[in-house]
């Protein structure tokens, strides 16, 4: 189809019109007016940030070939006289535009809108190593029309976007913070990668800031403790290699040595908010005096009271030191499926000294207050009678590090053992029937190991990130795997390096 219209430049919208001379009133001879082919021309594109728009236009001309120049306009500036119209999207954006093509007769004109996107406004993403602790960032976008995603984005998206700077060596976290992916790297034992902090532009993974600490060098994070909202003059733990922590301002940007939490804590952490900067939970084990730390909306108490002062006096006091004698295996948040009404619960399993394995579910906020006995109290799921019950487990091979995911649609946990994935019912279930832990599924080949697992929202699929260490290069993987059956939906191979890190990262 054929087009003769003309774009009024102070609407630069929707009319198409061409705009000629007549001379043949003149007898002179017929205009050669141009036609733009509608078919080699959209009114409206869209692309995503670094990706480039090449539109090849397709044109005619009524009578006698005339020679042509193009001029291409982005918000009534020009932006060049070539024939295509090649375009890197640079920067986030909606664009007016429009192609002049003239010849000695007259002009064409055809408008159209660009809208650069970003390419990473909700989606899985992954944080991974290789051998030598080189860092990679994939990403695999939710198309907005809901519609399957067709995979990851190949290569690394931090180098990308920032081809002008170094991504620190050894990934060990990323959350997802008041606009920012904030990404911890532990860097090299030898100081040439040192410890770094990034901020992230959570659309576009451009660095808009960078934190080091080289008068640290016990700096080693591995757990940002560090809620969806960062709250203004609040620091927040970040857990490091040896249980230690710092205590890290997301809007300020500063790392101090902890004040707060001086101790060392268990390689396992609950990070549970509503979205709030005034709504959270940082759950975190003691690891000297055995017991639950409980961080509560604004990194402060030790459940309910100062933590630094009363430490002292509940190491062996059995009324608010539940988990005495015990130490911790795993804690993990049993996840609610998107909608569900009311607070989620954490699962703790620990083991005592004799080799026996215990289960407790407590509440995210674990800690109440008893008017009647004046005093903060557990709570607990209410057919635990003595708050905890035997797991179950038999030859249990949780650990604090252990990849798993714990659901509350089919109550079950499925946790990482090596290349498979196993299944436990972690409900209540009354003695001698609690059901062990069974073989769920097998990943990859039998050298594969699962680094990493995250349930889809609507608990349906679990992303199971894992790598072959006996493979060169992209190594690493992520299989999509039904989380009530256990069956293989998807394959995503060699995608990534060595998978640290797994994550849902919302629009």
């Amino acid at each position: 189809m054929k087009l003769k219209n003309i774009l009024t430049i102070a609407l630069l919208a929707t009319s198409l019109t061409s705009c000629f001379e007549d001379e043949t009133t003149m007898g002179t001879g017929a205009i050669s007016e141009i036609l733009i082919d509608s078919t080699s021309i959209q009114k409206v594109y869209n692309i995503n940030k670094n990706e480039t728009l090449i539109i090849t236009p397709v044109i005619s001309q009524t009578n006698k070939e005339k020679d042509v120049t193009y001029t291409w306009e982005i918000n009534l500036e020009t932006y060049s006289h070539d024939q295509e119209f090649v375009y890197e999207g640079k920067e986030l954006g909606s664009y007016l535009c429009r192609l002049i093509v003239e010849n000695s007769d007259g002009k064409s004109f055809f408008p159209f809108e660009l809208h650069v996107n970003s390419p990473y406004e909700e989606g899985i993403t992954l944080i991974s190593k290789d051998a030598e602790g080189n860092s990679m960032l994939s990403f695999m976008l939710t198309p907005a029309d809901g519609s399957e995603s067709t995979g990851f984005i190949a290569g690394d998206q931090f180098r990308a976007n920032n081809t002008d700077i170094t991504f620190a060596a050894n990934p060990a976290d990323m959350v997802q913070s008041s606009g920012s992916l904030i990404v911890a790297c532990q860097g090299t034992e030898d100081g040439t990668s040192p410890a770094t902090i990034y901020y992230l532009n959570e659309k576009t993974f451009v660095v808009e800031n960078v934190i080091t600490a080289p008068e640290f060098p016990d700096f080693k994070p591995t757990l940002l403790g560090i809620p969806s909202q960062g709250y203004q003059g609040i620091s927040y733990p970040v857990l490091c290699e040896g249980g230690n922590v710092y205590e890290f301002s997301p809007t300020e940007g500063a790392l101090i040595k902890p004040v707060k939490m001086p101790y060392t804590y268990a390689q396992t952490t609950i990070n549970y908010d509503e979205g709030s900067a005034s709504s959270y939970n940082l759950i975190f084990w003691d690891k000297a005096i055995n017991a639950l730390c409980l961080i509560y909306n604004g990194y402060q108490y030790y459940c309910g009271r100062p933590y630094h002062t009363e430490r002292d006096s509940i190491i062996n006091n059995p009324a608010v030191n539940f988990f005495n004698g015990q130490q911790i295996r795993k804690m993990v948040l049993i996840e609610q499926k998107k909608g569900s009404i009311g607070r989620p619960k954490i699962l703790v399993i620990t083991n005592n000294m004799a080799g026996l394995y215990y289960r407790a579910l407590i509440s995210v906020d674990f800690w109440e207050w008893d008017s009647e006995k004046n005093e903060a109290v557990l709570k607990f799921e209410s057919n635990q009678s003595q708050g905890y019950d035997m797991c179950g487990f038999g030859a249990l091979s949780l650990t604090e590090t252990t990849p798993c995911v714990a659901n509350d649609t089919y109550h079950t946990l499925l946790y990482a053992e090596k290349n498979k994935i196993k299944q436990w019912y972690f409900r209540y279930q009354p003695l001698p029937h609690i059901t062990a832990a069974k073989d769920f599924q097998t990943i990859g080949s039998e050298s594969a190991i699962i680094t990493s697992m995250i349930l889809s929202e609507d608990h349906s699929h679990t992303y199971v990130a894992f790598y072959e260490p006996d493979q060169p290069g992209l190594n690493g993987s992520v299989w999509v795997i039904d989380t009530d059956k256990g069956t293989v939906l998807k394959q995503y191979n060699n995608i990534c390096y060595q998978p640290v890190k797994i994550m849902y990262k919302k629009k």
